[in-house]
């Protein structure tokens, strides 16, 4: 599946390199690791963006090359902090009506809240 294809769509991206770590605002919401073409990597929800955006660069998982490819960009959608767990479910429920499972980064899935 292609982020282009998730509603609503992620609004903004920067590329999935430390050097734009400062972009990404420090704003709740939730997030798209997908390979240089768009296709999902990973979805992802976070109470502040900016500090995801460093601990997934941390970790090398997230920066290894997938079957799908490797992780280049970084979709976000700032969202009020009551929202991002609606909005993640909903993300990870259309990638996984397409593909019957969850995207390949994300292991398990997230708790219903």
């Amino acid at each position: 599946m292609r982020v282009d294809e998730l509603s609503p769509a992620a609004e903004k991206r920067v590329q999935f390199t430390l050097r734009y770590q400062m972009r990404v605002p420090s704003e709740p919401g939730c997030y798209v690791l997908t390979t240089f073409e768009g296709d999902v990597l990973y979805v992802g929800l976070s109470e502040e963006l900016r500090r995801r955006f460093g601990d997934h660069r941390g970790n090398d998982e997230k920066c290894e090359v997938t079957a799908l490819g490797k992780a280049f960009w970084f979709y976000y959608l700032e969202q009020p902090e009551t929202e991002i767990n609606r909005l993640e479910r909903s993300w990870l429920n259309q990638y996984a009506a397409v593909h019957c499972g969850y995207p390949v980064l994300n292991r398990v899935a997230s708790p219903v809240r």
